[in-house]
């Protein structure tokens, strides 16, 4: 097997040989000045005479796709590439080489890097009517699909090849640039912009259409707004602290201040199945936040805590590890049995153990769950398998495992919180 590029340039073209015989030099002298080993890769699938001859002249590869559209030539490219990142760029001179440096020496800061035009210090030569019809695009996207990022219409960006290698994106034109950030963010991926001024082209006219361009936002937005939203986006938890659902948000955000002032001088705390929940960031010293799904766990590195991609079912650690254990939101999702055996295993003689689920045994909790699904279908209300009763697990720990209860408080009367302490 070869070894990876450091870097790959896709360029999707089309018709562009004149811009390409001025961008390829360029590209090649600025990669070169770097000191890597990189491929540039022309992705036409009409690629006529003229521009096979630039492609070959400048050492560049010419890749045909079998589709046709701005999206297929990227995907394309994507399956071809062989380096460690993987840069995305026009042929039409519009995106300068030079910037490549700026790129790649932001490489270490986020997985998903943008050339902005919209951030500040960026700046976009271009006609009025087009300039604002781009702002009122990316604004409206941007705010519907809470993606926080100004210029999410830019093609001028840096991937790292690991992510772009477990993406497989359904939009074949344009729209595959926010399809791309949304599948960035779902995964749990950073995205970072990095101002940069946009130039008009220089030979020919652009392919970009604009009525086809927002049909096909359009037709894009509500798949990916219901993605986006969804349990399976790696910053589910995250935003519903900010949401403007308000009982959401106020769910949220008792939650979090019940269990951040139960936590509060009980040392090292193992936080298991910890989601995107805003809790991790207050952790202590030598605590470790863990989580099945890796997405949530890419999430929260912003925190820079010690994280543990593994099971609640199996927990890779030895007996008696913490003096606090976490479980917020995880029992509800798991069949009855194993689950609680660990998370007592794993507690040490006197430690904490902050237990919430839901208590199936209040009225109050049902009526909630089952306007939840009503208003957020897209939301955990299904992924409820087990219900537990606030009697039940006092019946677990107290009963039968010795624990003292130390305190038990509701938010709404629904979902139950409970501080039980382990026998020494």
């Amino acid at each position: 097997m070869s070894t990876p590029l450091d870097l790959s340039i896709i360029i999707p073209a089309r018709y562009e040989a004149a811009n390409l015989s001025l961008l390829l030099p360029e590209v090649r002298r600025v990669l070169t000045s770097l000191n890597i080993n990189f491929e540039i890769i022309i992705c036409d699938e009409l690629a006529g005479e003229d521009t096979i001859a630039v492609v070959k002249e400048n050492s560049g590869l010419l890749h045909q796709p079998q589709a046709q559209g701005y999206g297929s030539a990227l995907q394309s490219g994507f399956n071809i590439a062989q380096g460690i990142y993987i840069v995305t760029m026009d042929a039409d001179l519009s995106h300068p080489a030079e910037f490549l440096r700026n790129l790649w020496q932001y490489r270490y800061k986020a997985d998903v890097l943008i050339a902005s035009r919209y951030v500040e210090g960026g700046r976009a030569v271009m006609p009025w009517n087009r300039w604002v019809l781009s702002r009122i695009l990316n604004l409206f996207f941007s705010r519907g699909l809470d993606l926080r990022i100004k210029d999410m219409s830019s093609g001028f960006r840096m991937y790292r090849a690991s992510f772009l290698k477990e993406v497989c994106c359904k939009s074949q034109n344009f729209n595959v640039l926010q399809e791309l950030l949304v599948y960035a963010l779902v995964e749990g991926y950073q995205v970072l912009e990095i101002p940069f001024t946009y130039q008009p082209r220089k030979h020919g006219s652009s392919h970009a259409r604009i009525l086809r361009f927002g049909i096909n936002y359009l037709q894009t937005f509500s798949r990916l707004w219901r993605l986006r939203n969804s349990i399976a986006s790696a910053d589910y938890d995250s935003r519903a602290f900010y949401t403007w659902v308000l009982p959401q948000r106020y769910w949220q955000r008792k939650r979090f201040q019940i269990i951040t002032r139960l936590n509060k001088n009980q040392g090292a705390c193992l936080d298991a199945g910890c989601g995107s929940s805003q809790i991790v960031g207050t952790l202590p010293a030598k605590s470790i936040a863990m989580d099945l799904q890796m997405r949530k766990l890419r999430y929260n590195k912003k925190y820079g805590k010690e994280y543990l991609n593994a099971s609640v079912l199996e927990l890779p650690l030895v007996n008696n590890s913490f003096p606090c254990v976490i479980c917020s939101q995880v029992i509800e999702h798991i069949p009855r049995g194993k689950v609680l055996k660990e998370l007592d295993r794993v507690l040490a003689p006197g430690g904490l153990l902050i237990l919430g689920t839901p208590d199936y045994s209040k009225w109050q909790w049902i009526f909630t769950e089952k306007m939840y699904k009503l208003l957020l279908p897209q939301a955990y209300a299904d992924e409820h398998i087990t219900h537990y009763s606030y009697q039940e697990l006092v019946d677990e720990f107290v009963t039968n495992r010795g624990y003292k209860l130390e305190s038990a408080h509701y938010i709404l009367q629904g979902e139950l919180i409970l501080a039980l302490r382990k026998p020494n």
